[in-house]
């Protein structure tokens, strides 16, 4: 896959070599020539001095052919920007944005751009929104049967009570990531876009539960 990065910080950079280690290409993106320094010279992606939002660099990024788009520069506004360029111009459907003020994130996770705020901030978050492929196991039982997993529902399960995907998948929902914050939901609770789903589920179920979940949902 192909991911383009704005801001080659801690952050950037980190976000950068990790999914390069994993074997996708990458493009980072910094105004800063000096800061790609941080990626070290056995980075193999591509080096764009720019400004993250502008349409020509975007277009050096390479982000017409871009699976994923990540705003991780020091500017709240920028990373917005960028963030909505990158989905509403050139069509991305998995961004990300780098936000400082825990509020305005919170205002733009509403508006469809989902949002990290830097208090939580780790490249392992960013990976995970932006590289849904599949069931991420966090935790194993000793004897090996049961397991909790993140798994990513298509996006027509927001607005699903958690009670029914419970009832859909036979698993249950340990807990959700929602905005950073880790809650463990009631009866009432909905699964909302950019939560992420823990699952408690038996291991030797968790290809089919995955399967159902990355379908669109069933009509009730």
């Amino acid at each position: 896959m192909y991911f383009v990065i704005m801001g080659c910080g801690r952050v950037g950079s980190m976000l950068a070599l990790s999914l390069e280690k994993h074997g996708h290409e990458v493009a980072v993106i910094d105004r800063d020539e000096a800061a790609f320094r941080r990626l070290g010279p056995s980075f193999e992606g591509l080096r764009v001095p720019g400004i993250g939002f502008d349409r020509e660099t975007l277009l050096r990024s390479g982000i017409k052919n871009a699976d994923a788009f990540a705003a991780v520069s020091s500017g709240d506004n920028s990373n917005i920007l960028a963030a909505r360029v990158a989905r509403e111009t050139f069509g991305v459907q998995n961004v990300v944005a780098r936000i400082y003020d825990p509020g305005r994130a919170e205002v733009y996770e509403r508006l469809g751009i989902p949002t990290v705020a830097t208090v939580r901030w780790t490249s392992d978050q960013i990976v995970r929104k932006i590289l849904p492929l599949g069931a991420l196991p966090l935790h194993t039982d000793a004897s090996g049967k049961v397991m909790i997993a993140e798994i990513p529902p298509h996006p027509s399960w927001v607005g699903t009570r958690l009670q029914q995907i419970e009832e859909a998948t036979g698993a249950r929902v340990a807990y959700l990531t929602r905005l950073g914050d880790g809650m463990v939901p009631d009866t009432d609770s909905v699964f909302q876009e950019g939560d992420l789903l823990n699952l408690s589920l038996p291991s030797g179920r968790v290809q089919e539960i995955e399967d159902l979940l990355k379908s669109v949902k069933p009509v009730d």
